[in-house]
């Protein structure tokens, strides 16, 4: 069984956001980076489960520069067999599908795995536009899935409740919480991740059809108001009128 799993370099949590160039870029001065939770933690280790129990072969990949490199090497150190760079900057979601759906037609690939978004730009898009480029059906939101040869069953956050749904490979999944637990790599991984393949390989032509205009920050958070318990009066007009929650 081979196994793609996609993987993205977002900025820590706890990062201070700002911009620059006119609004229309992050401000990397200072900040640090982390691969995304959602595809570390879930994505990638549950398709390292599978690798463990039915036996395969486990690649990860990345669209990026150079400076990717770190977060990949982590995502080999706590398993993966290899890895894939696509060498360029980025950009748009259209355009790094193209570029993960051009290197995935190549490998053949009986599974894909995605994190359920980014923790940076929370889109969701990526993985619905790389089935779709290879033709292939598209779970989201997984939160479990149980292997029968070659068919899933795969248990999805829906609203309201959970779907449970039965796919044959081919297929692309998108990893929610729940789907695995993560794993920390120890220091046999990490020694044998500086060993293993990391193939560099050119992107393809694409004419990318999104650009930033520009970005925001979200409004500043008001200071606390403290209103006197006995003034119930003043705490249900402010409720009413400001909140504007009753």
């Amino acid at each position: 069984m081979k196994l793609l799993v996609c993987v993205s370099k977002t900025p820590d949590t706890t990062t201070k956001i700002s911009f620059t160039d006119n609004d229309t870029a992050l401000n990397t001065q200072g900040v640090q980076y982390i691969m995304n939770p959602y595809d570390e933690w879930y994505a990638l280790v549950r398709a390292l489960e599978l690798k463990e129990a039915a036996g395969g072969t486990v690649t990860i990949i990345n669209v990026g520069p150079a400076d990717n490199d770190t977060v990949i090497r982590k995502g080999l150190a706590i398993g993966a067999d290899d890895a894939i760079r696509i060498d360029t900057a980025g950009g748009s979601a259209y355009f790094v599908a193209r570029q993960i759906a051009e290197q995935a037609k190549v490998g053949a690939y009986d599974m894909v795995f995605f994190g359920k978004e980014t923790i940076d730009y929370n889109g969701s898009q990526i993985g619905a536009m790389v089935a779709e480029m290879l033709e292939m059906p598209f779970i989201s939101y997984a939160t479990k899935m149980d292997m029968n040869g070659n068919t899933a069953t795969i248990a999805r956050d829906i609203e309201g409740g959970q779907e449970i749904v039965e796919v044959d490979t081919p297929f692309a999944l998108s990893a929610a919480k729940g789907l695995a637990e993560q794993r920390i790599p120890n220091m046999r991984g990490i020694m044998m991740a500086k060993r293993k393949p990391l193939n560099v390989v050119a992107p393809i032509e694409v004419s990318d059809k999104v650009s930033v205009a520009s970005y925001t920050l979200p409004p500043a958070k008001q200071d606390c108001r403290y209103i006197d318990a006995e003034n119930m009066d003043e705490l249900v007009n402010l409720l009413h009128s400001e909140a504007k929650v009753i």
